[in-house]
């Protein structure tokens, strides 16, 4: 489902783009993404809207052998602040997930509702783990959900766009980022 409105009260949540993560991915994969989630965070910041930024920690505990090279080793330093890009200003708002959801045991929906956000708009890596886990949360607390696609990516171009053609359009809204912030400053 394509854009329709931006409510009074919406928030950016962009998901891992941190130093640890980032770099895993090909430049031509990564920069488009970091370009238009920085853009996206600009904008939410100069309207007064909420702007929060999440960091990864850890995993889920559970038994699974697939990409579980390393489990239990110490993250390298750094490995978990975000980019420089980012930008990251006194006013934003920080969560760190140890699941692929943001909502997962974070506060992230506590935040949000102390801050009265009806719509959270999702940006960051990657699409099919960590974008797409925190936007089925969105929807399961009532939020209403837009993913800009294209400040987001994904290590494989086809679950990136499985998530984006099939998922995505039963969660929520889609939208580029010139496309959100063309209506958000519509409506402001």
């Amino acid at each position: 489902m394509a854009l329709t409105t931006i409510d009074p009260t919406s928030a950016l949540v962009v998901i891992d783009l941190q130093k640890g993560i980032v770099p895993a991915f090909t430049d031509d994969q990564i920069t488009a993404t970091v370009k238009q989630a920085t853009h996206l965070a600009a904008e939410f910041r100069r309207h007064g809207l909420p702007v929060v930024l999440v960091n990864v920690t850890g995993r889920a505990p559970g038994r699974t052998e697939a990409g579980r090279s390393g489990r239990g080793a110490a993250l390298p330093s750094g490995w978990a602040d975000l980019i420089d890009e980012l930008d990251v200003q006194p006013t934003d708002h920080l969560i760190t997930k140890r699941r692929r959801s943001a909502f997962h045991d974070t506060g992230l929906d506590t935040l949000l509702r102390d801050l009265g956000v009806t719509q959270v708009v999702l940006a960051g890596i990657s699409t099919s783990s960590g974008v797409e886990s925190t936007a089925r949360s969105a929807s399961d607390y009532g939020y209403h959900v837009v993913l800009a696609t294209d400040a987001m990516a994904d290590s494989d171009a086809d679950t990136h766009r499985h998530s984006v053609e099939r998922i995505f359009p039963k969660l929520g809204e889609t939208a580029t980022a010139a496309e959100v912030t063309d209506m958000l400053e519509a409506t402001r």
